[in-house]
């Protein structure tokens, strides 16, 4: 994945996102399409979000550069967030107990539960291959999101949160990008590494929850609402990827699979410390980013809590979790174990 050539514009999956993908392909006008009538977590509004976000990325094959800062799109775009962080304000608790946040996500359950704990005691290969097309929506541009905040930190807080991006883009090195591991995982367990290459299939809470990461990048208000999320990855990272790297190991999976996990054991313990030196950085120059950074937080969880739910319910009813099941898709074989 030295090269990225841009997609092609995905299916819509409604009148938000056929709106969008008319806009995008031609320039035609949305019109009065009702957004707020759309489900703020379904397919329709967060497909249509996610093309909008995604000229901000790498784009689209035949879509005109000039779309990224189309007065049109930038203006559906925003009445699209509007109704997304409408739903994710009321959905949360919000307040100030940043304290109580954090704790929260360093205890574990005494008895855990989870994808990732499904997949070690229960899974089987044909889920840990759908788990992999979902995360491909973001971990194929892992930690980009977080660089728009850059700009936006001085002192401390700038300073540490780079030492992590540097990090999660290979310290200098081309082929330990995170991004660059993540595709040799999807090669090494027969799937698709191209970028985006599973984004028709990929459900809503996936992209749902990437949408939020692009969401509070470009917005320089909703700085502490990133902050919170980068450090809810960060802080939950290191022991959720050594069960991944346990699982894999047990299934005998390819060593590119494992090592991808492996990566982000020892550097995300080490993360988890640095984004608290951010955070408490922010917030000595920004007191009133609190409530900002507890959001953040809070919707992290309430999506990846809709992400696991996906999973989960499909796999209890032994059906797939994905749009069209990875058989459908994707001809390559079926399995990476070795022989």
């Amino acid at each position: 994945m030295s090269t990225i050539a841009p997609i092609s514009l995905p299916t819509p999956r409604g009148p938000l996102s056929a709106a969008v993908e008319a806009l995008l392909r031609d320039g035609s006008e949305p019109g009065d399409v009702a957004v707020a009538d759309a489900d703020p977590y379904g397919d329709d509004l967060h497909l249509a979000l996610h093309m909008c976000y995604e000229l901000h990325y790498h784009g689209f094959a035949a879509v005109d550069p000039e779309r990224e800062w189309d007065i049109r799109v930038l203006a559906f775009r925003a009445r699209l967030e509007r109704r997304f962080l409408d739903a994710l304000r009321r959905d949360v608790a919000g307040g100030a107990d940043l304290d109580r946040e954090l704790a929260a996500l360093l205890s574990e359950p005494a008895e855990p539960t989870g994808v990732g704990v499904f997949l070690e005691q229960d899974g089987q290969w044909w889920q840990v291959r759908e788990y992999f097309a979902h995360r491909s929506i973001y971990h194929l541009k892992e930690a980009d999101p977080y660089a728009w905040v850059i700009p936006r930190l001085r002192g401390t807080a700038k300073a540490a949160l780079v030492a992590v991006e540097f990090d999660e883009f290979g310290g200098g090195h081309g082929e330990r990008v995170h991004s660059r591991l993540f595709a040799d995982l999807l090669a090494g367990a027969g799937l698709d590494s191209g970028y985006l290459g599973y984004l028709d299939i990929v459900p809503a809470p996936m992209l749902a929850l990437v949408n939020m990461m692009s969401l509070f990048g470009l917005h320089r208000r909703w700085r502490g609402a990133l902050i919170g999320h980068f450090a809810s990855v960060e802080i939950t990272s290191s022991p959720a990827s050594k069960r991944m790297a346990d699982t894999l190991r047990r299934m005998d999976a390819d060593p590119a699979c494992v090592r991808f996990y492996t990566e982000h054991v020892e550097a995300d313990a080490v993360h988890e410390q640095v984004m608290r030196e951010v955070i408490a950085d922010l917030l000595r120059q920004h007191p009133e980013l609190i409530d900002s950074v507890v959001f953040g937080i809070q919707a992290t969880e309430l999506l990846e809590g809709r992400v696991e739910r996906q999973l989960l319910d499909n796999w209890a009813a032994d059906r797939s979790s994905l749009r069209a099941s990875l058989a459908a898709v994707n001809s390559a074989p079926a399995g990476s174990r070795r022989s």
